[in-house]
């Protein structure tokens, strides 16, 4: 059958009809176009945009339903499997995989930009030494505007990449540095014969002490947890993200507004979450009690790793992220972990009860990537920043297509009003 071409949106007050065109994506619902509802004299209400597309976007395709996610078509399990997290961003950022000849190519761009102006050093000094890295690290991205002006040309697509390559090769520097200077330990400048995810764990973890080589098991999986969180259509930060660069602002202050919005709990924070929730439980015969705690609506207590907001299946990044938490803890002998064999035996339970089935309240990626981060040595307020690297490959991605939409407008909500009506100015004495 044909899919229908129109909408008619009907009233019970006598106004006329008004046909709204339907179109149509390569996958997922077809979507009513609103734009002229606005010249009949309505808007639509539609808080958290839970129904609403606030843009067309060719780079990550979620289907919740059916556990479904796709960067430009791949499915991620296949992305965590077999590529590496410079694949992954060249292909959200260029649209395609790259060739070897590209993968080279691209490696050595993002590579070259991988140092810090030196007077960014004066900028994480100016913070106190205990202040939270995702304050420091929101700062100091911002802070790349001042040194990068010529990126403010964002009709320029040279500059856009330029942009985009720096953003790639600076965050990861910018995230070690605020681990280093939380715990008062020197700055580590980048070694470019590493790969991404080995030069970001030797910037955390070395010192000028000793010599160090990052483990290829832990940053494999580093990797990993790199690319399962690389895009994830439009959430709050990529949203945001978009949003400041609908004003044509600096890629800079797109960025570090999007790193502000994933800072909040209830975005980046989940896998932080989950940590305090196993170390709360703390024994497997603590499990039953608050599986009864999850279950009593009444019990503000929740299973944190648990279900998702857009899958209503098994989250499909959550399997990768599963085996790979037994690789690291294997790696590195901590299979008896207490809170491992907590998290296990939760996850045992919770899968097999069947209020957790019928509620389709599956283990996500946050229920795992929070153990394997905790176990390569990652302190949980790192975890958000780490969240943040990785998606920085998304957001200079979707920022760029915004860049180039020709449909894109500086974004401008509507609400549904509810305060006061007109009333008139009353001087103080009379009031």
């Amino acid at each position: 059958m044909k899919k229908p071409t129109l909408a008619t949106l009907t009233f019970n007050n006598g106004t006329k009809p008004i046909e709204l065109p339907v179109l149509s994506g390569n996958l997922g619902e077809d979507v009513i176009d609103i734009r002229t509802l606005g010249k009949h004299g309505y808007f639509t209400y539609d808080p958290g945009f839970l129904s609403t597309a606030s843009c067309s976007s060719s780079i990550t395709y979620i289907d919740g339903d059916k556990g479904l996610l796709y960067y430009r078509g791949y499915p991620i399990e296949q992305l965590a499997e077999h590529a590496n997290f410079l694949e992954v961003a060249h292909l959200l950022l260029k649209g395609e995989l790259p060739t070897m000849e590209q993968h080279r190519d691209f490696s050595e761009t993002v590579h070259s930009h991988t140092m810090l102006h030196d007077q960014m050093s004066t900028v994480f000094r100016g913070f106190r030494r205990d202040a939270h890295p995702m304050a420091v690290m929101v700062s100091v991205v911002g802070a790349m505007a001042a040194f990068y002006p010529e990126n403010d040309d964002i009709s320029d697509p040279r500059q856009r990449e330029i942009a985009a390559f720096r953003l790639l090769a600076k965050t990861p520097t910018v995230a070690a540095w605020c681990y280093k200077y939380n715990v008062g330990e020197p700055f580590v400048y980048p070694q470019n014969r590493l790969n991404y995810s080995e030069n970001f764990m030797h910037m955390m973890f070395s010192t000028p002490c000793e010599p160090y080589t990052p483990n290829p098991v832990l940053a494999r999986a580093l990797d990993r947890i790199l690319i399962l969180h690389a895009d994830h259509e439009q959430n709050a930060s990529t949203s945001t993200v978009r949003l400041t660069g609908s004003s044509g602002a600096n890629p800079f202050a797109c960025m570090a507004a999007g790193i502000a919005s994933l800072w909040g709990p209830a975005h980046g924070g989940a896998n932080e979450a989950v940590l305090k929730m196993l170390e709360e439980i703390g024994d497997s015969a603590n499990i039953g009690k608050c599986i009864q705690k999850a279950k009593d609506k009444s019990n503000p207590f929740r299973l944190m790793g648990f279900g998702h907001r857009v899958y209503k299946n098994m989250d499909p990044r959550a399997s990768m992220m599963r085996r790979t938490c037994h690789e690291v803890l294997n790696e590195l002998g901590l299979t008896d972990d207490p809170l491992f064999k907590v998290a296990l035996e939760l996850e045992r339970i919770a899968l097999e009860d069947e209020y957790f089935i019928s509620k389709k309240l599956y283990p996500n990626v946050d229920f795992y990537s929070g153990i394997v981060l905790r176990a390569m040595g990652i302190p949980t307020n790192m975890f958000t920043a780490i969240f943040a690297l990785a998606r920085t490959a998304g957001w200079v991605a979707q920022w760029n297509e915004m860049s180039t939409d020709p449909d894109a407008k500086i974004g401008r909500p509507r609400q549904l009003y509810t305060g006061q009506t007109r009333r008139d100015y009353v001087p103080p004495e009379e009031r």
